[in-house]
């Protein structure tokens, strides 16, 4: 009994602060499909990101063609030529691997681009929602497209075009 008495005097403190707050949602995705900005730097990751796959394949296929001509050659090749023939496959296969990793490891080159092109524009919706919050004295903003825990949320309290409209975007 206590416990359950304990339980709806907490929801009824949370639910009284709560009601003297006030929240506002955004839409990240619906911002960002309306920056142009974010857009081109989308296509200039996808040009970069093929440029290096494509290089990266290039030295993969050269491996795999070392590979067949050595599987090729093995029956004429002397033992040192066969142990030659392997350090170059396997240096190849590395080679391919080092530049993979160099590419789009954790903190490869791809991960680089993309905080340098996305970084500034993130920081300029972070600032126009921070001056909207303050202006408004809204408590909390939460962005609906990442929040998976809102249910509904009522589109009076969405506030991602007035966040375009201070980047200097109209919808």
């Amino acid at each position: 009994m206590k416990k359950s008495l304990l339980i709806l005097f907490t929801l009824f403190a949370v639910s009284t602060t709560a009601s003297a707050q006030k929240f506002a949602l955004i839409d990240m995705e619906y911002i960002l499909e309306n920056i142009p900005a974010y857009e081109r730097a989308n296509e200039q990751l996808e040009q970069v990101s093929r440029q290096w796959q494509s290089e990266v394949e290039k030295i993969s296929e050269e491996a795999k063609t070392l590979y067949k001509n050595y599987q090729s050659q093995i029956a004429s090749l002397s033992e040192t030529q066969r142990g030659k023939k392997e350090e170059e496959i396997v240096a190849k296969e590395k080679s391919a691997a080092e530049l993979r990793r160099k590419y789009f490891g954790p903190e490869g080159e791809l991960y680089k681009k993309r905080e340098s092109l996305m970084q500034p524009i993130q920081d300029e919706i972070y600032n126009a929602v921070k001056e909207i919050a303050t202006q408004n004295g809204y408590a909390v903003v939460v962005d609906r497209a990442s929040a998976s825990s809102i249910i509904f949320a009522s589109p009076s309290i969405d506030v991602s075009n007035e966040v375009l409209a201070r980047l200097g975007y109209s919808n």
